[in-house]
C-alpha cells in the first residue's frame, strides 16, 4: 500500500496519483519538453473551443450517435467510429489485451492513464462511461466515479483518465 502524503489515504501500489485529493505519489524524474513552432493562424484561431451540439438523437431519431474524443492538453481531437463500445487505456509492450484507443501518443503513462482504464458505450442511444478498475481513477466533470457502473455522459462533458483531461463530443 501506498500512503498520500497530503491526505494519508490508502491507495494500490503502482498508484501515480491519490484517488481522493488526487495528489502525486511517484515522483518521475523525467522531464518531456517540446518546441511549439506557432504560426500567425495559430494566434488568430482558439484551439480547444468545441460548438454546441444538440442532444436531439435522444428526442427518436434512429441513427447512431457518434463520439469523438478532443484531448485537452494537446487539442487534438481523436474520432470514434463503426462500434458501439470502446474501451480507453495504454499500450505497453508484450501486453496481450489492448485497447480500442490507445491514449500513449498523450503522455498517457505519466498522467496516469491505465492499460485498460475505461470504457464508452452507446446504450439506447446514450453515452455512458464505465471505470474499469484502473489504478488512478475515472472523473466525470470532476466527480469521480465507482469502477464497473456505467454513468451517463453528455456532450461537452469532461472526463479524465488519472490526470488525462478529454472532452466528450456527441454528433449526430
Amino acid at each position: 500500500m501506498i500512503i498520500c502524503p497530503n491526505c494519508q489515504h490508502k491507495e494500490l501500489q503502482g498508484a501515480l496519483f491519490c484517488s481522493e485529493c488526487g495528489a502525486q505519489l511517484v515522483v518521475i524524474d523525467v522531464l518531456n519538453t517540446r518546441t511549439i513552432k506557432k504560426t500567425p493562424s495559430d494566434l488568430l484561431e482558439p484551439k480547444g473551443v468545441v460548438p454546441p451540439v444538440s442532444n436531439s438523437f435522444k428526442m427518436g431519431k434512429t441513427s447512431e450517435p457518434s463520439i469523438s474524443l478532443h484531448i485537452v492538453d494537446s487539442g487534438q481531437v481523436v474520432h470514434l467510429k463503426d462500434r458501439n463500445e470502446f474501451t480507453l487505456g495504454r499500450t505497453v509492450e508484450g501486453q496481450p489485451i489492448l485497447p480500442d484507443v490507445d491514449l500513449t501518443p498523450f503522455d498517457a503513462f505519466s498522467l496516469g492513464v491505465s492499460r485498460l482504464h475505461a470504457a464508452l458505450r452507446i446504450v439506447n442511444k446514450d453515452i455512458v462511461v464505465t471505470d474499469l478498475g484502473s489504478s488512478n481513477g475515472t472523473r466525470v466533470n470532476g466527480q469521480k466515479i465507482v469502477p464497473h457502473v456505467d454513468y451517463p455522459i453528455s456532450h461537452g462533458d469532461t472526463i479524465a483518465l488519472g490526470k488525462l483531461k478529454i472532452q466528450i463530443i456527441i454528433i449526430q
